[in-house]
């Protein structure tokens, strides 16, 4: 079996959120035999997703929620180690992938997880995704046998099992093939079937979403481990309760009306920390970012982005989004800093902290600016993106622009942004990716719309080298293309802060919160 770690990466993602008693020693192992179970799990987000098809939608509280419901051909485990996970087995043999399926495995509508359902749900996800699109062009999945599947790429690719086990964003989710029967393939999914540990109940809009126990969930063997083994539905109801309000979900994790809590706000972190019922933990895993509109207006001009970088000062930025450098890391590249093990490079080292506003003001006038609004889209939901904001609406002041600050909730936000009539620049936390030709700001089609045919032979090098060490030598010419291209422009790196009561066994973070294998003792 083929192991490829990214181990840097997620190593420092898998966090363990332990329940404690009063002597602070550890909650129960809930793998072992006499753990509670039953009951409910409550958790407190911040936002409602737009959709839970994984295969159309990048947000982070779709893609948190969905992989309870569905599950992959590949997943990671805790050393970042690819393992089986829908998959018995599989074999790579230069372009083609070999994957033998687990027999026996339901869906939540009872039927048996078949070569046809993958086949269905592959293809459609490498025609509708992003990520499906770029790494598999021309790429193809078709059945051997009942439980055998084929993938058959046009050149052999690196990081094509890396990407396949990513199960954020847009990930490669299997659903029954008769669910996507008869539909157009970018028509939305709306019958959330798959067959992981947690099936849809239902979603009660602007309050939540319900998941119950999958009684005739299919787990593998091999003891749980980050992602990958076994699997158990430890409650019987599990509550994904969507709290914009950051004070709201901070009093309701103290009161003990929610379990957990996603995206803590750092304001509150003494308090969380006094509170003896309540365990916090943070994980690096943002990338804060500044996206221009490159598809009309102002920003299409790539001075005017030039205009941008020097008027802002990133640092600043960073400390309004996540306040205490104990929750941020000044980071000049554009993967996460705790990634350099494999991905590094020196290039815009020297330029990160430098800001300079007369510079601003005579590249905006190069670029055609006469003072005309510039639009800068944000939500409230998410603390450190409206904090990020106003510091930006500031610095471009002191440059000169009429900057004007619009404010949405998180699913008009995130529908507002895919038109380009609707705003100018945005600021996004994207999580961080397991390889870098799967940032988002590289994708024609994601915020921001990125065009320029010098990106593809890059992307297509680190891509389609024999190894990672290998795809490594090319990361230099990745960033100096985000230097001199400006698709946008990188603050730096956050934490993302979690909380659970001390009634959990146990809540970990591996690019998300894990519920399954938690049970709740209250």
């Amino acid at each position: 079996m083929k192991f490829i770690k990214y181990a840097i990466f997620l190593g420092v993602l898998l966090l363990a959120l332990a329940g404690c008693s009063k002597d602070d020693k550890a909650g129960a192992d809930t793998t072992k035999k006499g753990t509670t179970s039953g009951g409910e799990l409550r958790v407190a987000v911040p936002s409602e997703p737009p959709t839970l098809d994984t295969h159309v939608n990048t947000t982070t509280i779709s893609s948190n929620i969905a992989r309870n419901i569905f599950e992959t051909l590949l997943t990671f485990d805790s050393k970042g180690g690819i393992q089986p996970m829908l998959a018995e087995s599989y074999k790579e043999d230069g372009k083609t992938i070999e994957f033998k399926l687990r027999k026996g495995v339901k869906f939540h509508n009872g039927e048996e997880l078949k070569a046809k359902d993958v086949v269905a749900s592959m293809n459609r996800w490498i025609h509708v995704s992003s990520s499906g699109k770029e790494t598999f062009k021309g790429a193809n999945f078709s059945e051997v046998d009942e439980y055998t599947v084929l993938l058959e790429m046009a050149q052999p690719t690196s990081t094509a099992t890396l990407v396949l086990s990513y199960s954020g964003g847009e990930s490669p989710s299997i659903m029954p093939a008769s669910v996507l029967e008869g539909k157009e393939e970018k028509e939305k999914v709306t019958e959330y079937i798959g067959t992981g540990p947690f099936k849809f109940k239902d979603w009660k809009q602007n309050q939540h979403i319900h998941m119950t126990k999958f009684e005739d969930y299919s787990h593998r063997d091999e003891p749980g481990d980050g992602l990958a083994g076994k699997r158990e539905a430890l409650v019987d109801d599990l509550y994904i309760v969507f709290v914009p309000d950051s004070s709201t979900r901070v009093a309701g994790l103290l009161s003990g009306e929610y379990d957990a809590g996603m995206e803590m706000p750092i304001d509150n972190v003494d308090q969380l920390k006094a509170n003896k019922d309540v365990v916090l933990k943070s994980v690096p895993r943002e990338l804060l970012l500044l996206y221009f509109n490159k598809k009309e207006g102002l920003f299409a001009n790539q001075v005017a982005r030039d205009a941008v970088n020097a008027a802002v000062k990133k640092e600043d930025v960073l400390k309004a989004a996540f306040v205490n450098p104990e929750f941020y890391k000044t980071n000049h590249h554009v993967m996460l800093a705790n990634q350099e093990a494999q991905w590094y490079s020196d290039l815009g080292k020297d330029e990160y902290g430098k800001q300079d506003a007369e510079l601003a003001k005579k590249l905006f006038a190069e670029a055609g600016y006469k003072g005309e609004e510039i639009r800068l889209m944000t939500s409230r939901d998410y603390d450190h993106m409206y904090n990020a904001s106003i510091v930006v609406q500031e610095q471009l002041k002191k440059a000169g622009v009429n900057v004007k600050l619009e404010v949405y909730d998180w699913p008009t936000f995130s529908e507002r942004r895919n038109d380009p009539s609707a705003f100018d620049i945005t600021i996004i936390t994207n999580k961080g990716k397991v390889e870098p030709t799967s940032l988002v700001w590289s994708r024609p089609d994601y915020v921001g719309w990125t065009n320029s045919e010098k990106l593809a032979p890059i992307t297509a090098k680190i891509r389609t080298a024999p190894s990672l060490d290998e795809a490594r030598k090319y990361y230099d010419e990745l960033q100096a293309f985000f230097l001199e291209y400006k698709p946008a422009i990188k603050m730096g790196d956050g934490d993302m802060l979690f909380a659970g009561r001390t009634s959990l066994s146990q809540l970990e973070d591996i690019d998300g919160l894990i519920f399954w294998n938690v049970s709740n003792s209250k």
